[in-house]
Parts: structure tokens; sequence; C-alpha cells
């Protein structure tokens, strides 16, 4: 199984304005374009903003809609991941993810 990170499209509107865009996500993007390589070990998919939003739904349950979300593939034992008492997937969130891709694909680290 290929991990599967989920990411927020930018520009979204909700009920406080917008246009929007998320700032893990941000983040998260800012490493893929360090590192394009990840987007071929990865399965990207980009969701609009409202919920629900089924395709996380069904990797780690409706508790766990927050993006961006990462669902591993049980390759790496990592500690600080989160299981889903819904589907049993181990899943990261937000910055959380960063440090995964650097112990799991061996990219650089942020500077401290």
């Amino acid at each position: 199984m290929t991990e599967r990170l989920f990411l927020l499209n930018p520009d979204w509107h909700d009920d406080e304005g917008g246009p929007w865009y998320c700032p893990a996500g941000a983040v998260v993007e800012g490493v893929l374009a360090f590192y394009p390589a990840l987007r071929k070990q990865l399965e990207i998919r980009y969701l609009d903003h409202p919920r629900p939003r089924p395709p996380v739904i069904e990797a780690v349950g409706e508790d766990h809609q927050s993006c961006p979300i990462l669902v591993l593939d049980g390759d790496l034992d990592w500690p600080a991941a989160q299981t889903s008492e819904a589907t049993g997937a181990r899943f990261l969130q937000n910055e959380a993810i960063i440090p995964y891709l650097v112990a799991r694909y061996g990219i650089g680290s942020p500077h401290p």
C-alpha cells in the first residue's frame, strides 16, 4: 500500500470569508516543492474544504477529517502516529508529518 497524503485545495471560502488556504498544508506543500521525488512516492489527493471529506473518512474515520493528513502504510513503526478507532489505520496530521517524511524518505530536516 502506498502512503496517502490528503491536502486541501487552496482558495476556499467558509462562514468567516476567504479565500483561504491551510497553513499546515502550505508547510507540507513547501516540503513537496523542495523534494519533488516525494510526489512519486506518495499518493497525494487534493480535497475541497467542506466536510464531510469521504476519502479521509474511508481511510481514518469521521473523527479525523482535518487536513493535511498522511495515512501510513505500516512499513515503518512510528511512535507519534495516531491509530484510527474506526479503521485501525495509523496516521499523522499537520506538521507531525514532516519528521516522518525525513525518517522514512531521507529528505532534509527542518533547521531547529
